[in-house]
């Protein structure tokens, strides 16, 4: 079970739970939080959050949406990421 908590800021605006593969932006949705998006396939940067604790499963080979730099600065795909265990996830983007 993944615990993932969306923030804006420090302002917590809540929390979901999965037990699948299911990504977080779905995850969000399904709770009332809006993160924006576009291709939600990974290709366009639209729904890019910054992963403030836990891990984020992201396809391999790395969508074009994203690159090992912006990953390292925090940046995480919320419509192809998967919480592996629990997140905390900050809707201003790391960029």
């Amino acid at each position: 079970m993944a615990t993932i908590r969306f923030y804006r800021g420090e302002l917590l605006l809540g929390v979901a739970e999965s037990q699948s593969d299911t990504p977080i932006l779905e995850l969000a949705e399904a709770i009332g939080i809006d993160i924006p998006r576009n291709c939600t396939s990974g290709n366009c940067g639209t729904c890019m959050c910054r992963l403030k604790s836990g891990v984020v499963s992201m396809p391999d080979p790395l969508p074009a949406g994203i690159d090992e730099d912006l990953i390292e600065d925090g940046a995480t795909l919320t419509c192809v990421g998967i919480a592996d265990g629990p997140v905390d996830i900050d809707l201003i983007p790391p960029i």
